[in-house]
């Protein structure tokens, strides 16, 4: 069974940007699509970006298009959210996320593998 495990959270100020990761084990990751999502403190949990398995289609929440890249390296199994100019806003848990086909959706219902979430602090 597919594991996520995300890391690369931490404390950031405002304008710095940060690289998270989500290493897969227990399966070939080639094999699914991934999503970031992300909860701040008293809020839903919200899409942040997705990939398709090959890497070629992606799509970001509006919120972070511009600044969030989202990124895979199958070779490594380990698919990737690089974050600039980042905003007191971003702060919360990123978690990513896998399913078996690509829709480019970033409703949490569509996706059946879960990490445990890193965190993620943007202040001075």
């Amino acid at each position: 069974q597919l594991q996520l495990v995300e890391s690369g959270g931490g404390l950031v100020q405002p304008g710095g940007s940060l690289r998270l990761s989500c290493a897969a084990s227990g399966d070939i990751l080639d094999y699914y699509a991934i999503g970031w999502f992300r909860q701040a403190p008293g809020k839903e949990r919200e899409g942040v970006s997705c990939i398709s398995p090959s890497g070629g289609s992606t799509n970001h929440a509006d919120s972070v298009k511009g600044r969030f890249t989202i990124s895979r390296d199958n070779a490594k199994n380990t698919v990737y959210l690089q974050m600039n100019s980042l905003k007191p806003e971003d702060t919360a848990v990123y978690y990513c996320a896998a399913v078996s086909f690509y829709s480019g959706s970033l409703i949490e219902s569509r996706y059946d593998y879960w990490g445990q979430g890193t965190q993620v602090t943007v202040s001075s």
